[in-house]
């Protein structure tokens, strides 16, 4: 009898696909869920150097917050650019204390000279202004030496920390608000998860702005929040795809919720990367074209908090969001007990793959390092309906092929199949 032993069915998948072949097919390729104990350690890091910073070095304050005088001028005047030294220097010698910071703002024609200090009292500003035009002649928009190129502004304490207040109640509502929409539309664990990421995200974009020193005004503000509802949308497409994929989950033995985790990942992934990066380009061009040629401080605040904001929301949907989704919900029994069913299965099938095809069965239940789970299912498949098709054909011992009869035609006007009644 011939050997009816099917041969192992070949991965489709090419084993040196390229990188962004990998990405778009999203076959399962990259096992992000699989190492997410790396991810795990590499999150707890950053956030622990975030905190710190924000614990020990604080945060730079706008005047909106802190409360203060902000007087700012042109860089440019009649003998040359006007630096931040000698800016500090005649506020100094005019009224006898530093201010609190002095820097330019802009590039070109459009560079500024932004001098922060303490809230100054009327008399104060006018005298300080005065002295700035006469000791550095900045120039006005015709060219010319102008006392009205100084301008000023105050903020009192109190509209600061009104200010702070409101966008204290702002964030706790946004999040109260998310919980609920995902605890209710998907899961609870998957709330829980996305909250983390969001708190994640928080705390890595404010220690950043701690590290760097960049000023936090009501506009860093307002691009926090924006950034926080950027990742939300991105960590809820990336759990609307779990959810299709663990559909009716327990009740199968194909793969476990982790493993359905991670193809969901995959499939999305490439979408995560395209958005994230087609949203980062208008904010580059917002950073550089703002600032650098319009000297614009408030589109500076705006545009390197979402920068920063967006990247880290990214990374928090790709490599925290969905693992910690999988760590909650492998801690009930149900799920635990189909991976050990899934994982029973794949024993099975390895161990029925290795003697059919003659090779060694696994040792300890390992199983096979080139069969796959779909592999070893569908060999064992072919297998049977091989040997049930062997089995089915009859043998005729001693006797030559059966004469064939050759073939009578029925009478006109009669269809169907024949009664098989006997001819007498």
């Amino acid at each position: 009898m011939a050997n009816d032993t099917i041969p192992h069915t070949v991965d489709r998948t090419p084993r040196k696909a390229g990188l962004f072949t990998r990405l778009y097919t999203g076959t399962g390729a990259f096992d992000i869920v699989g190492h997410r104990k790396w991810w795990y350690v590499v999150s707890a890091l950053l956030v622990t150097i975030c905190a710190v910073s924000i614990i020990w070095k604080g945060f730079h304050l706008g005047i909106d917050f802190e409360g203060g005088t902000k007087l700012q001028m042109p860089a440019a005047s009649t003998s040359g650019p006007i630096s931040t030294d000698q800016a500090s220097e005649v506020f100094t010698d005019t009224l006898g204390k530093g201010p609190a910071s002095v820097q330019l703002a802009g590039t070109g024609d459009s560079q500024t000279v932004q001098i922060r200090s303490e809230t100054l009292t009327q008399d104060e500003i006018v005298e300080v202004k005065q002295a700035l035009f006469d000791e550095l002649q900045p120039v006005g928009t015709g060219g010319q030496p102008s006392a009205d190129a100084i301008s000023d502004s105050s903020v009192g304490a109190s509209w600061g920390g009104e200010i702070s207040r409101q966008a204290l109640i702002a964030l706790v509502v946004f999040l109260v608000l998310v919980s609920l929409f995902i605890g209710f539309f998907f899961q609870r664990n998957m709330a829980i998860a996305a909250i983390i990421a969001l708190f994640h995200d928080l705390i890595i974009t404010a220690g950043v702005y701690s590290l760097v020193g960049f000023e936090v005004s009501p506009a860093t503000v307002i691009g926090l929040l924006t950034i926080l509802g950027f990742s939300l949308y991105d960590t809820i497409v990336v759990f609307d795809k779990v959810q299709e994929n663990t559909r009716g989950l327990l009740g199968l033995t194909r793969r476990t919720y982790g493993e359905a985790a991670n193809l969901a990942l995959n499939q999305t992934l490439m979408r995560s990367i395209n958005t994230s990066l087609i949203a980062v380009l208008p904010v580059l061009g917002l950073l550089a074209i703002g600032v650098g040629l319009l000297g614009v401080g408030t589109l500076k605040d705006l545009a390197l908090v979402q920068v920063v904001g967006i990247i880290a929301g990214a990374y928090s949907s790709i490599t925290l969001a969905t693992p910690l989704l999988v760590d909650l919900t492998m801690r009930k029994p149900a799920y635990q007990q189909q991976a050990q069913r899934v994982y029973a299965r794949r024993e099975s099938l390895a161990r029925k793959a290795a003697l059919g095809t003659g090779a060694a069965a696994p040792v300890d239940g390992a199983i096979a390092p080139t069969a796959t789970d779909d592999d070893a299912l569908s060999a064992e498949l072919r297998r049977e309906k091989a040997l049930a098709a062997a089995a089915s054909v009859p043998t005729r011992v001693g006797k030559g092929p059966r004469e064939q009869r050759p073939h009578r035609a029925r009478p006109s006007g009669k269809t169907g199949r024949p009664t098989g009644k006997k001819r007498r």
